[in-house]
């Protein structure tokens, strides 16, 4: 690879043979060599030199980002939007966003988190005042792990239920059901006064919901759940503590048994009575739907949380990739099936919701649901029917605890590998340090096992990483595009993989992205309603909590920036050159020659020295 740099005073320096970085700096008598690092083209090391733990293969790392990124809002979230905003017209606005956002934003994190191989908040040594937008995603996603454990302790317990012999959730006879359980299918889902045996189990046989009035009356955590919780922390401690040695691993299972049992329901599913019609309901198209601007706001929405962007997962795995590995391709590669993942799941969705509509001889839209209940209770109902049904319960709630325990480990890993790389000494003590992070976070999720659990779940599912994910987001796409500028991530790409960005990803990077960001963030605040679940609504006191939660995790962008700005040393320009500067080149800024930025044509950011240029470029 040739590389060529071109100084202030016209001469020209070519290399061939590798990859050096050089680091000019400009004096009154001529130009001066301050350092350099030689970089093997193998792509093994950083241009630092700094050694790093990589993924035993190339399939670990794919797999680890597909398990994470394909989770259970890919099955009970996404085949219902589908449904509900004109079938297969909704594809029209979640296509169109997935390529100008979603995909752009992937291949942004991937990139970021390789080429400086730390974590969500360390990579931010590239423009430092930046770094707090680093400790908002690490906090989201340790908010998010307080209550996704929980979801996976649901499907186990629910798990352990399929070997009592009969399925406790076929009939009313049993010691958990109320007067008003009635398993009278022909009438059931048109009668507001009886509850479904399913509903029931989910929430009183599991939950034991009527033993709370509201949030303000939690009682004790369940010892049931209690142990199926303690059973997932210690998978997941299992899976973390040796880093992605151990992880990389565990996805060979956890990435691909969702696909193999996905396959075997559907094969089930469509040779059901009244598949065929849940399936066309599913894919009928209503052009006329995309009139409506709320079918384009939530679609996205979907894109926003069904890739995983903002989470700081991608930076943590991308960061142990070797370094000339190709990020680009695998973006491409990994958003794509997630998408694919999510319109597949609706066959297998639809192909039972369509049963369930015939067999209660009731329209769809009576059954289609999204969310826990749809997993938890209709889904259940509907094997509850078939022959077999214990086999195909123990099947399908297999396939959600790996759609749910590999994205729960993505989540941890953010944390984990965030915060040791941010601090140095705890990389002796991974072990003990992930040891410490799940503990707290299964004592945090006991709160949510309790029998008013599910407000507290709610509360969380709510606040922890709606509105706050989308302007961590927007903060990190705002830092790397008009900060640290996207003509420099363009070079640290390419230095990488050969190739350089093309114009369309530098356009989204730089506009597209950060506007639909904004503008996602906006409709986020002006679109919030207040948490409810189901005919319970929230007291203020626990809406104005989920909001302090929210904000916990944002004001560390502006707390951060306010103490770095202020621990810097010099004069408020001074101050300003370092806080936006790489910390590699704070030498510079030293030597007074202060970051300035100019506009181009483009809009792009160029940095300029108050002495002399280097204007770097590739032959």
């Amino acid at each position: 690879m040739q590389r060529s740099f071109l100084l202030s005073q016209g001469t020209e320096i070519t290399l061939v043979t590798g990859w050096v970085e050089l680091i000019l700096v400009k004096e009154q008598n001529g130009v001066q060599f301050t350092s350099s690092a030689l970089v093997s083209p193998s792509g093994q090391t950083h241009p630092s030199g700094e050694e790093r733990e990589t993924w035993g293969k190339k399939i670990d790392f794919l797999l680890s980002v597909i398990g994470f990124a394909v989770d259970l809002a890919n099955v009970w979230r996404f085949p219902y939007l589908c449904y509900k905003n004109g079938g297969g017209a909704f594809l029209v606005p979640y296509l169109f966003f997935m390529v100008i956002a979603g995909m752009p934003l992937f291949y942004m994190e991937l990139a970021l988190g390789q080429y400086n191989r730390e974590g969500a908040a360390g990579v931010w040594k590239i423009c430092p005042i930046f770094k707090g937008v680093g400790f908002t995603v690490i906090l989201i996603s340790l908010y998010v792990g307080f209550y996704y454990n929980v979801i996976i302790a649901w499907a186990l317990f629910y798990l352990f239920s399929c070997f009592s012999g009969e399925l406790p959730w076929i009939h009313c006879n049993n010691t958990w059901n109320s007067p008003n359980c009635s398993d009278l299918n022909s009438t059931l889902l048109n009668d507001t006064y009886k509850t479904t045996p399913a509903l029931e189990y989910f929430e009183r046989g599991m939950l034991h919901l009527h033993e709370s009035s509201g949030i303000d009356d939690l009682g004790l955590p369940r010892w049931q759940l209690t142990s199926c919780l303690a059973v997932v922390i210690v998978v997941l401690y299992f899976s973390l503590w040796k880093g992605v040695k151990t992880s990389g691993k565990v996805v060979w299972i956890t990435a691909t048994m969702p696909y193999v049992v996905l396959t075997v329901l559907l094969l089930r599913g469509v040779t059901l009575p009244g598949a065929i019609d849940g399936i066309k309901a599913y894919l009928s198209v209503d052009f006329l739907r995309l009139c409506d601007a709320q079918v384009w706001i939530e679609a996205a929405t979907q894109i926003c949380f069904s890739l995983g962007v903002g989470f700081g997962v991608l930076i943590a795995f991308s960061s142990y990739n070797k370094f000339s590995n190709n990020c680009y391709r695998d973006a491409i590669i990994t958003s794509s099936i997630n998408s694919l993942t999510s319109f597949f799941s609706g066959f297998v969705i639809f192909s039972f919701l369509g049963y369930m509509s015939h067999k209660h001889n009731v329209a769809l839209d009576k059954v289609a649901t999204d969310g826990p209940g749809l997993v938890f209770i209709i889904y259940p109902e509907a094997i509850a029917t078939l022959p077999g049904s214990s086999v195909w319960a123990v099947i399908f709630f297999i396939m959600l605890l790996t759609l749910g325990i590999d994205s729960a480990m993505g989540g941890m890993e953010s944390v984990i590998t965030g915060l040791i790389d941010e601090f140095k000494f705890l990389h002796k003590h991974r072990e003990l340090f992930t040891l410490f992070i799940v503990v707290s976070t299964f004592l945090i999720s006991l709160i949510c096992v309790t029998n008013g659990g599910i407000y507290v779940f709610t509360l969380l599912d709510h606040f922890a990483a709606g509105t706050s994910i989308l302007f961590g987001v927007l903060i990190e796409a705002v830092g790397i595009a008009w900060f640290y500028g996207v003509d420099r991530f363009s070079d640290d790409i390419q230095e990488m993989i050969g190739q350089r960005p093309g114009l369309y990803w530098r356009l989204c990077w730089k506009f597209v992205s950060p506007c639909f960001l904004l503008f996602m963030v906006v409709v986020s605040f002006a679109t919030f309603n207040p948490p409810k679940y189901g005919s319970y609504y929230f007291p203020t006191w626990a809406t104005m909590l989920g909001w302090c939660l929210s904000i916990s995790s944002m004001i560390m962008v502006p707390l951060y920036a306010i103490y770095k700005f202020c621990s810097l040393p010099g004069s408020f320009c001074d101050k300003l050159a370092y806080a936006i500067t790489p910390e590699t080149e704070h030498h510079l800024v030293e030597r007074g020659e202060v970051r300035q930025f100019t506009v181009s044509i483009m809009g792009a950011f160029m940095c300029t020295a108050e002495q002399g240029r280097l204007h770097k470029f590739n032959g």
